[in-house]
């Protein structure tokens, strides 16, 4: 384990720039995103909680070209990889969903695959909560245990450094003149403040009465012709929100422009609780009631995923219950479906 000072933190980051685009989370008023690093700025914050928008968008873009003029080859990337700095442990889970999808296939998908290979992850520990929180109920803690290159942990006067991949060793091994080594001191800080967070999030499963996962086996099945999804969906404006914001969803629709003789295809996201999502040609569509498609997300999310992949495809985020105007709650959901309510 290594020690950076918060000094020296601004000078890594400004070495990290002459190898890659810098994204650090910065907060304004109650919301956190990821902007473009140009100097040290008080509006910074590594630490806190989660940004509002998922990691996926560095991973799979909202709009993608990915062919032109029939070439078989991937339209070339010319700008610099990412370095994106303070992902939170929930969004480290997303990789989980997202390399089954795009990575783990014969053959990988070519964009996802470039960009898991050179972009850096520059995870970091969580040191506040929201009240949608409840990533413990999904069996992982808020601080990152694996899916990242380096984490910073923060603590007084700077981080404890921990590298996770060889990437991420190379890098602290080029910038080692910053870095000094973990005082025991400051690593039973790190597993003190570490202990606090753990309990600050199982106060808000509880104070919220969300289910644990070992609850989920079942749920789906037991109430797929329950009223639950028919309530629910009666407050749902369709806007798709929950699934755009959704660091583990990932489905997508392929479209072509043609622009006087240039040609090029381009990959959007998709929403499955927008009508047209499941419409065939001919015009069927096997989910045309939208109760229909929010059990549909619900059985991809928590019956699918742990079925084929041996896990559950929510990371407890709670960004779906901060995006849904019509306040549609994952939460209060599983708490029905885990009690037949």
């Amino acid at each position: 384990m290594e020690f950076l000072s918060r000094k020296n933190f601004f000078t890594w980051l400004e070495g990290l720039k002459t190898a890659y685009q810098v994204f650090v989370p910065c907060k304004k008023g109650a919301y956190r995103f990821y902007k473009r690093y140009t100097s040290p700025a008080d509006d910074i914050v590594i630490g806190e909680v989660r940004t509002t928008e998922p990691l996926k968008g560095f991973f799979t873009h909202a709009r993608e070209k990915v062919a032109e003029e029939f070439n078989p080859e991937a339209p070339p990337d010319k700008n610099k990889p990412f370095a994106i700095v303070g992902v939170k442990a929930c969004d480290l889970k997303g990789f989980l969903v997202q390399d089954q999808v795009f990575a783990h296939q014969s053959p990988p998908d070519p964009f996802y695959a470039r960009a898991r290979e050179d972009n850096l992850i520059i995870s970091a520990d969580c040191t506040l909560t929201l009240d949608t929180c409840f990533c413990l109920a999904l069996d992982h803690n808020p601080y990152p245990e694996g899916h990242f290159d380096i984490n910073l942990s923060e603590v007084e006067g700077g981080f404890v450094v921990e590298t996770g991949s060889s990437k991420g060793r190379q890098i602290l091994e080029k910038h080692k003149n910053l870095f000094q080594e973990a005082s025991p001191a400051v690593l039973d800080e790190r597993e003190a403040r570490r202990k606090n967070i753990v309990a600050e999030v199982v106060s808000k499963i509880e104070e919220n009465e969300v289910p644990y996962q070992e609850h989920y086996p079942g749920m789906v099945e037991r109430n797929y012709k329950s009223k639950i999804w028919e309530e629910e969906a009666q407050r749902c404006v369709e806007c798709g929100a929950c699934n755009m914001i959704c660091p583990t969803c990932h489905c997508f629709m392929l479209t072509d422009q043609k622009s006087g003789d240039q040609f090029a295809r381009f990959r959007h996201w998709d929403s499955c609780m927008l009508r047209n999502f499941a419409q065939v040609a001919g015009g069927g569509n096997p989910r045309s009631r939208l109760w229909m498609r929010l059990r549909n997300r619900f059985e991809k999310k928590f019956d699918f995923f742990p079925k084929v992949a041996d896990f559950y495809a929510c990371t407890g985020c709670g960004r779906c219950v901060t995006a849904c105007p019509a306040k549609i709650d994952i939460r209060r959901v599983l708490k029905r479906l885990v009690h037949n309510e």
